[in-house]
């Protein structure tokens, strides 16, 4: 599974906005330089966020973007489903989707229960979660293992 640039984006703007909570709209420059996204780049994901219904906006001189509801109810996975769709797809079709025959036969519930696990992770994690440096107990214990963290 590959991570986008503009998932990757995506997250991190959504953390400087559940860090800021309620207070006044961050401005997209702001987060762009925060974070070192380029800013119109960042301006396309913000919208794409906007139309998932995961971010409002304001005009005007104190405007800019906050999150539409609270950082615990939005998911890591909304947020990348939000700029790249599904989560895990092969050839870009989601795995239900395909078929396959012979020995590759296998290869079906293989991509399901990849598919299973990512949900896993990324539904179970909010912004707040991350936001707070408080990440789940599994998910800290997969992230705990030595092995996680090497390339094989």
């Amino acid at each position: 599974m590959r991570i986008s640039a503009k998932a990757d984006y995506a997250v991190r703007a959504a953390l400087l906005l559940a860090a800021a909570g309620q207070a006044a709209p961050l401005k997209a420059e702001a987060i762009a330089a925060a974070q070192d996204i380029p800013h119109k780049f960042l301006e396309g994901i913000l919208n794409d966020m906007r139309r998932c219904g995961l971010v409002v906006s304001q005009r005007g001189v104190n405007g800019g973007y906050r999150l539409a509801g609270a950082a615990e109810d939005i998911s890591v996975a909304d947020v990348v489903r939000a700029v790249d769709g599904p989560l895990v797809s092969v050839r870009g079709v989601r795995p239900p989707e395909l078929s396959y025959s012979g020995p590759a036969e296998s290869l079906l519930p293989l991509w399901i229960a990849l598919r299973a696990n990512v949900r896993n992770i990324l539904e179970g994690v909010s912004l707040a979660d991350v936001a707070s440096g408080e990440l789940p107990v599994h998910v800290s214990a997969l992230a705990e293992d030595p092995a996680a963290w090497s390339n094989p």
